[in-house]
């Protein structure tokens, strides 16, 4: 009974682990796409966008125009930060915190899927002024 309640911390502990670096990864590439939009560089920005966004969107500028259009408080900003997160296998949901330009606060919310080779790539994000609700 015991080595069994060992194995499972051990499982437990190894669970979290992984999973704390999947938020980071997905972390990352949020945090590597926010920084391109910053430097204007679409073709960097476009990267993190999954395959199913770039058959929205086929080619880099016309994604950077939508986010500039549609998503402003995403591409120009006065701050960005992190909250709540959450995980399944292959899927991570990440909320961001933003301030925007103009100085009013927004909830982000983006989704991100593992991809085949591993990576974390962005599937969408919703948009809300703070206080609204999904």
């Amino acid at each position: 009974m015991r080595i069994l309640v060992v194995l499972v911390t051990l499982l437990l502990g190894f669970a979290s682990a992984h999973a704390a670096d999947d938020i980071a990864a997905a972390q990352g590439v949020i945090s590597a796409q926010e920084q391109a939009f910053g430097r204007d560089d679409a073709a960097a920005a476009y990267s993190y966008a999954a395959p199913a966004i770039k058959q929205i969107f086929p080619q880099a500028d016309i994604f950077m125009s939508m986010v500039q259009g549609s998503y402003a408080p995403v591409y120009r900003h006065r701050s960005f930060e992190f909250g709540e997160t959450r995980s399944e296998a292959g899927w991570i949901g990440q909320r961001v915190h933003i301030v925007d330009a103009n100085g009013e606060a927004w909830e982000a919310l983006y989704t991100l899927e593992q991809q085949a080779d591993g990576s974390y790539k962005i599937t969408g994000c919703t948009l809300l002024k703070a206080g609204q609700s999904v």
